[in-house]
């Protein structure tokens, strides 16, 4: 098992954590348990449409809020996801992420998950650094 920087069994600010990062769609590793990943990250703009062939995603908003625009049998929808709220976005289903302003996210997935699933662009990030 990896050793944190905060060691096993502390407490993790979210809000502290989230100031460290000063980027877009480069997600942060701040925790692991049972082969999941807490990843943080701050969305604005559009990202890819992608889908993951194996694993679950969940988005939880900390502060802001965000759209996740979803494509399934030539049909799009979208959904607004505020503070407070999270949403699943189940493996398979195409996916894009878009927040018109900044916007803070906690994402809980398999550590296998690429955050761009079957695409691989510019926002794609291979190795994540931990915070």
């Amino acid at each position: 098992m990896d050793q944190w920087i905060n060691g096993p069994m502390h407490k993790i600010n979210l809000s502290e954590k989230l100031s460290l990062i000063h980027d877009h769609w480069n997600p942060r590793v701040a925790g692991e348990l049972n082969g999941q990943l807490i990843k943080l990250v701050k969305f604005e703009g559009p990202f890819t449409w992608h889908h993951h062939e194996n694993e679950d995603e969940m988005f939880l908003v900390v502060k802001g809020r965000f759209r996740m625009d979803y494509r399934e049998n030539g049909n799009e929808r979208a959904e607004w996801i505020e503070p407070g709220e999270f949403i699943i976005v189940p493996r398979g289903l195409e996916h894009r992420p878009f927040a018109e302003e900044e916007c803070e996210i906690l994402l809980f997935e398999p550590a296998s998950t690429l955050n761009t699933g079957n695409v691989e662009d510019e926002f794609t990030r291979k190795t994540l650094e931990r915070i």
